[in-house]
């Protein structure tokens, strides 16, 4: 332990829980997306083989991974517009559930054990869902996130986690934003306020040490 950093939320005692945001096709798969800046972030920062290593370590370690996805009904009832980016995603059809758009995008695609916390409106995880009553199923005191995006699905679910009482940890380089630029003002000026930022060696190399 003294070689490694101290990440506030997984010491000794705490259960935490990773929660792998709104890795589908119709947000991160280009033939599907109408997010294409993001689509390009998420590529070059190689998220996706790293998100799905930190999800075989929480498996490993007997620890919940759960899938925040967005899972519209095919006739979009509940979806509602209100925002410019509900707006766009709805004129494209929507992650209609059943269809290839909302399906997980492959390389973490759900695993035996794992729970989809599934949400048909709003911009963030605990809208509407069962992710808060999931957590506090599994006894979960720290919420670990990835996925996308850090400007806005990434910052809504540290800022729902610690309003709901749970610690709240990022992994910076299993996430990723619309630009390069609003990811690093995300990580570095905003989502520190909320949480503790770490990358996802630094979390295993705490994780294991301490189970």
């Amino acid at each position: 332990m003294s070689n490694l950093r101290f990440i506030r939320g997984l010491e000794p005692g705490r259960r935490p829980a990773l929660v792998i945001s709104e890795c589908q096709r119709g947000i991160l798969d280009i033939e599907f997306s109408t997010l294409p800046q993001l689509v390009e972030q998420a590529q070059e920062r190689a998220i996706l083989p790293r998100i799905a290593e930190l999800a075989s370590e929480f498996r490993t370690l007997r620890l919940p991974v759960i899938h925040a996805h967005i899972c519209h009904r095919p006739d979009l009832v509940g979806a509602m517009v209100t925002s410019p980016l509900a707006a766009v995603a709805l004129r494209s059809g929507g992650l209609v559930e059943g269809t290839s758009r909302a399906e997980s995008m492959p390389e973490v695609a759900p695993m035996p054990g794992d729970v989809v916390s599934a949400r048909r409106s709003g911009l963030v995880m605990w809208f509407g869902t069962d992710m808060d009553v999931t957590l506090r199923s599994f006894d979960i005191d720290t919420v670990v996130l990835c996925g996308v995006s850090t400007n806005l699905a990434l910052f809504g679910g540290a800022l729902g986690a610690v309003e709901r009482g749970y610690q709240a940890v990022v992994a910076e380089d299993c996430s990723a934003g619309a630009t390069a630029e609003s990811h690093r003002f995300m990580i570095t000026e905003s989502l520190p306020m909320l949480a503790t930022i770490a990358t996802a060696a630094e979390m295993v190399g705490q994780l294991t040490s301490t189970r």
